[in-house]
Order: C-alpha cells, then sequence, then structure tokens
C-alpha cells in the first residue's frame, strides 16, 4: 500500500523535520475504521537512530515500533510488530517506509506500508483494508505538508 503527496519544500528539509515529528500530530483523525494515533511512550530522544524503539498507541490498543533504516534525505524505514487491540486480528506486523526524491521545485513524500496479515482469512480482508489505509495516508500527507509549509 502506498500514497504520494507532492510538498513545496526541499528533499532535505522535508526529510530532516519529517523523521524525528511524532505520528501523533499527523495522523490524529480516524478514516472509515482506522484509528487516530492518540499517543507515543517510550521514546527516548528524538527519532532519528537506528534501532530505536517506541510505542503507537492509536485510541484503542498498541503497537511496538523499531526504526530500522536511515538514509537521509532519501528514505526511513521502520517495522511495526506486538499489535494489540482490534488490528491485531488484521494483521501480524507491518514494514512502513517513507520516501523523499525530487519533483519540480519541490518534494514527493511516499508512505507506503507492506502488511503482513495474520491469517489467511486475514488476508482476505487486505482490500478493503487498502483502501481505508490509503484514505488515512491522504490525510496524514496532507496534514504533514502543512507541518512542513508553517
Amino acid at each position: 500500500m502506498e500514497q504520494s503527496r507532492a510538498i513545496p519544500v526541499d528533499v532535505a528539509t522535508a526529510f530532516a523535520r519529517t523523521l524525528p515529528m511524532s505520528p501523533a500530530s499527523i495522523f490524529s483523525r480516524r478514516y472509515g475504521l482506522i484509528r487516530p494515533i492518540k499517543a507515543i511512550r517510550d521514546q527516548t530522544g528524538d527519532w532519528t537512530t537506528v534501532g530505536q524503539t517506541r510505542t503507537v498507541v492509536p485510541s484503542v490498543g498498541s503497537m511496538h515500533e523499531e526504526l530500522t533504516v536511515v538514509d537521509a534525505p532519501n528514505v526511513f524505514r521502520y517495522h511495526l510488530s506486538r499489535v494489540t487491540g482490534p488490528q491485531a486480528a488484521l494483521f501480524d506486523h507491518v514494514d512502513g517506509e517513507f520516501l523523499f526524491s525530487p519533483i519540480g521545485t519541490g518534494t514527493n513524500v511516499t508512505w507506503r506500508w507492506t502488511v503482513y496479515p495474520k491469517s489467511g482469512a486475514a488476508g482476505l480482508a487486505m482490500p478493503a483494508f487498502a483502501r481505508m489505509w490509503r484514505g488515512v495516508a491522504r490525510q496524514g500527507l496532507e496534514q504533514l505538508s502543512g507541518e512542513l509549509l508553517r
């Protein structure tokens, strides 16, 4: 699953300001059955170093997040696991990434998720989940754009 948005800031700025930003500040709205992120817990320092971990807390449940790749100003990747709450029935873990590439005088920001369904039955629900996820991603990238343009 992926969603992209062109943002009129340079690549280095987009990357440097997005990486340490709290997901709770840009994924704060519900979309369909996908709940907003309410809090980030157990994070020490800025979110900038491979190996750092934190707990992502939507309005129900939680996920363990680990920063797995930081390749400034091109990409950062993370791994979501230890899923609890309603989403635990849907997926076991997720590999996510944000990619930054020049487009015109700005940056194309792409957010991508590779989801590993919990079961065969959960896999059948992936097309519906993907549609909702794309809505969340559109909203989140819109919010990110606003934050980067401040």
